[in-house]
């Protein structure tokens, strides 16, 4: 599928990423008792689907909390597109109060969206805590001091430059591109 980026991560590793990833949390969090996984949407929510089937096979918990959130109204620049914005639907059945908020989004670049989740989350409760994990960690460009907490792959990238990561539920394979802006 790539279509003509340099490929930092080839579909054979992107799986092992994610497993890598799903074990570190294990260590950390144990069975994901009194936590819940929350994906941010839109692109959050492929690694968080998959990280969350994964930790309910990894620990036997099939009870793991799993929400999706939108962002859309509290990102810092939603006023300033051109055409009207598209929100995705909450899905999020549960209160966030006193719980372990495991938090996903695929790429951290700026950090903006990050902040604007921790904004939205704060909707559903008062967590005892929140980390983060992402697949790709564009550790070069952050305008806020927000930083992953377990990161799947870390870009050196100038700003000239993006990645995109493709889902094999989407565009037909997992990988991650690195593109140069022209």
């Amino acid at each position: 599928m790539n279509d003509g980026g340099k490929n930092l991560l080839a579909h054979e590793r992107f799986g092992l990423t994610i497993e890598r990833l799903c074990h570190q949390l294990i260590e950390d969090w144990g069975d994901f008792s009194d936590a819940c996984v929350v994906g941010i949407q839109p692109r959050g929510v492929p690694l968080s689907d998959r990280i969350h089937d994964r930790l309910q096979v990894l620990t036997g918990n099939h009870r793991i909390q799993y929400g999706r959130l939108d962002i859309t109204f509290y990102r810092d620049d939603f006023r300033m597109h051109d055409t009207p914005l598209a929100p995705h639907p909450n899905e999020m059945d549960f209160v966030v109060t006193g719980k372990k908020v495991l938090l996903v989004d695929d790429v951290l670049y700026t950090g903006r969206t990050i902040q604007a989740a921790l904004a939205a989350l704060q909707h559903y409760g008062r967590p005892q805590m929140v980390e983060l994990v992402v697949l790709v960690d564009r550790r070069f460009n952050r305008h806020l001091p927000i930083q992953a907490d377990y990161t799947g792959l870390i870009v050196d990238a100038l700003d000239e430059a993006y990645v995109k990561v493709h889902w094999k539920e989407i565009h037909g394979q997992d990988e991650v591109l690195l593109f140069d802006k022209k």
